[in-house]
C-alpha cells in the first residue's frame, strides 16, 4: 500500500520566489554548466552556453550569488585578479532539481 502524499497548499510564497529565480531566463543553462565539478570562469560560462550575451550572464551570476546558489572564489593559480564561479551548497542542493528536470524534458519534450 501507498502512503497518500501530502497536500500541497494552493500558494506557496517561498516556492513561488525560487520558481521565480531558477525559471528567469538562460539560469538553467548557467545552473547546468556550474554543475560541473570545477568552479568556472565567466568565459567558461559564456562560451557554453550559445546565445547568452555577456551582460546578461553578469546579471544573472549577480542574482545567484546574491542569493547564495552560486559563489565567486579567487583562482590565483590563473592570475591574481582571476574569479571562478562554482555553486553553493545550497546550489549543490539545487542540483538533484535541475536533474530532475532535466530527466522531465528528456521524456516528454525530447532532448538531450
Amino acid at each position: 500500500m501507498v502512503a497518500p502524499r501530502p497536500p500541497i497548499s494552493i500558494y506557496c510564497e517561498h516556492y513561488q520566489a525560487v520558481i521565480e529565480l531558477i525559471g528567469r531566463r538562460w539560469m538553467g543553462a548557467i545552473l547546468r554548466v556550474l554543475m560541473s565539478d570545477e568552479p568556472r570562469r565567466f568565459n567558461e560560462v559564456l562560451a557554453a552556453i550559445p546565445g547568452l550575451s555577456d551582460r546578461l550572464l553578469t546579471e544573472r551570476l549577480r542574482e545567484l550569488t546574491e542569493h547564495e546558489i552560486v559563489e565567486r572564489v579567487p583562482a590565483p593559480d590563473i592570475s591574481p585578479i582571476a574569479i571562478q564561479y562554482r555553486l553553493t551548497n545550497s546550489g549543490r542542493d539545487l542540483e538533484v532539481v535541475v536533474r530532475a528536470i532535466s530527466a522531465w524534458a528528456r521524456r516528454w519534450r525530447g532532448g538531450p
